[in-house]
């Protein structure tokens, strides 16, 4: 009993390894493109800087306001 146990572990280990390896290889081929056209923010303070900007941005536009409150 405690054998398959073992082997479950063993085979779980396995099947993660080869996941990482597959996901860290598909990294490897260059850096990565932001969806939006953008290029990729490297820089810890820059991308603070886009979050509040972003966050800025959602924080201008009204909120909509529901008509049984007109």
């Amino acid at each position: 009993m405690r054998a398959l146990g073992l082997i479950g572990l063993v085979l779980a280990l396995v099947i993660v390894g080869v996941l990482v390896k597959k996901q860290m290889g598909g990294m490897a081929g260059g850096a990565p493109a932001a969806a939006d056209g953008r290029a990729p923010v490297s820089q810890p303070r820059q991308v603070q800087q886009q979050f509040q900007q972003s966050l800025d941005a959602a924080m201008q536009q009204p909120r909509p306001v529901p008509d049984d409150a007109k």
